[in-house]
């Protein structure tokens, strides 16, 4: 053990003496990134044992339980456990939807239950068609047109947004309060085409929001194809009948937890750099890209700064969020004891956009720690961090930024793939590029040691 011990403070010598030490250890991190590919190693581990990751879950709690275990693995100084509370819905036997036409019978479609959605009758149920595009149409309906009928919303993912987390933003609201808004007016149900970039058959997930003011209604997402399926029938026959069938139920709140790790910092324990992402994910596919790579990215960035032998002036620490799909009560229990500990944060990562090519950051911060982030683009090799964007954050450390005003950092992949396989069966391991995913982990890395020897 001493010798190992020595073999690695012997390597952080050589690494960090005289002009160009910063360099000489990012150059490190990158190369053992790929040379090891312990990322892309833990990722096979965790997406083919605990594929279906839902908070509640029995693969959530052996996600937590694999994490808890992969850092105590490698070393980190402490590895705990925070309780929090997280909703418990079951999407149950497969759906099943198909239309109905005159002429052609039935057709069965590609769908998927939304996520937190009610079951139909056992019986499954049977509507005519109310077609719109987007929320701000069936707001504007008459509610005589739309009762007892299954409103179809039939916007499609906009292509005019280069970056498409941009038109995520614009195409999600449909999923998320269509069912709602359909509800006020007397709709039975609701089916969305899938938020997605992909033009296959594949239904993508996601969760809704029911308001307190209307009836809780079943929703489900149509792949691509099935959508145009749908509405093609529909232009050719408004009498077209659509069939709904699904099985999803909600049970009491359960126990899970966040998973945090950390190396204690050799002159300021009490500061922290925390890097994370969501550790449960749909219970379709095997939440690969979302946000298995998240997970792996913040595990091994931490971890590739203890294997080079340095030692962090802060505490780094590496939090696995739970319930970040269908509640984020993760984020928010973590905000909460942040806050009531009085925890000092210096800043905090979210990496929760795919194992894609790292292109950028994002940072909600103050003018001088942009353009200190900006100062730093040279320490990255070329063809991964290109650019630093003024905001950026993420859903899990957004609570803590708005309790605290801690700075939030957002990992920015190239994200011309991800709504691909976002929230459906194609987030697979085989969906992932060890060399993409490396090079996220790596960039991590080194912003942290930036961050971390330099100051922010």
């Amino acid at each position: 053990m001493n010798r190992i011990l020595l073999s690695v403070l012997f390597l952080f010598v050589l690494l960090v003496a005289g002009d160009g030490r910063h360099e000489r250890l990012i150059d490190h991190l990158f190369k053992r990134a790929q040379e090891k590919h312990q990322a892309y190693d833990l990722l096979r581990e965790l997406t083919t044992q605990f594929p279906h990751r839902l908070a509640g879950s029995p693969g959530a709690d052996g996600a937590v339980r694999w994490a808890e275990e992969t850092m105590r693995k490698l070393g980190f100084d402490k590895v705990y456990l925070q309780a929090v509370k997280v909703p418990h819905w079951v999407r149950g036997e497969q759906e099943s939807c198909y239309l109905i036409s005159g002429g052609a019978g039935r057709q069965p479609l590609s769908v998927l239950a939304l996520g937190r959605s009610v079951a139909t009758p056992p019986e499954g149920l049977t509507a005519p068609l109310y077609v719109v595009n987007d929320v701000d149409d069936i707001k504007q309906a008459a509610a005589e047109d739309v009762r007892g009928k299954i409103v179809f919303f039939n916007a499609a993912f906009p292509d005019t947004f280069l970056q498409t987390m941009h038109g995520y933003g614009a195409a999600v609201k449909k999923r998320v309060y269509g069912p709602s808004e359909a509800a006020k007016k007397g709709a039975v149900a609701v089916v969305i085409r899938s938020v997605t970039t992909a033009r296959d058959d594949f239904a993508h997930t996601g969760t809704l929001v029911y308001a307190a003011d209307a009836p809780q209604i079943p929703a489900a997402a149509l792949g691509f194809q099935s959508a145009d399926r749908l509405y093609k029938a529909w232009q050719a026959d408004p009498s077209v009948r659509l069939f709904l069938k699904i099985n999803s139920r909600v049970f009491p709140d359960k126990m899970s937890y966040n998973v945090i790790g950390e190396l204690t910092g050799s002159k300021h324990p009490q500061k922290i750099i925390a890097v994370g992402g969501h550790l449960d994910a749909w219970d379709v596919g095997q939440g690969a890209h979302d946000d298995g790579a998240g997970i792996v990215h913040s595990i091994m960035a931490v971890a590739l700064l203890k294997q080079a032998g340095y030692r962090p002036v802060n505490t780094l620490r590496v939090v696995c969020f739970m319930n970040e799909e269908n509640g984020l009560r993760g984020g928010k229990e973590y905000a909460a004891i942040a806050e009531k500990e009085h925890q000092q944060h210096i800043v905090a990562i979210e990496t929760d956009a795919g194992g894609f090519t790292p292109r950028g950051f994002g940072i909600s911060g103050s003018g001088s720690q942009l353009q200190r982030m900006k100062d730093w683009l040279s320490y990255f090799p070329a063809f991964t961090i290109r650019e630093i964007r003024d905001g950026g954050g993420g859903a899990d450390i957004g609570p803590l930024h708005k309790a605290m005003g801690t700075p939030v950092i957002s990992l920015i992949p190239d994200s011309q793939r991800y709504f691909d396989f976002h929230h459906s069966r194609r987030d697979v391991f085989e969906a992932v590029n060890r060399r993409e995913l490396e090079l996220g982990t790596a960039s991590l890395s080194t912003l942290i040691y930036l961050i971390d020897s330099q100051g922010f």
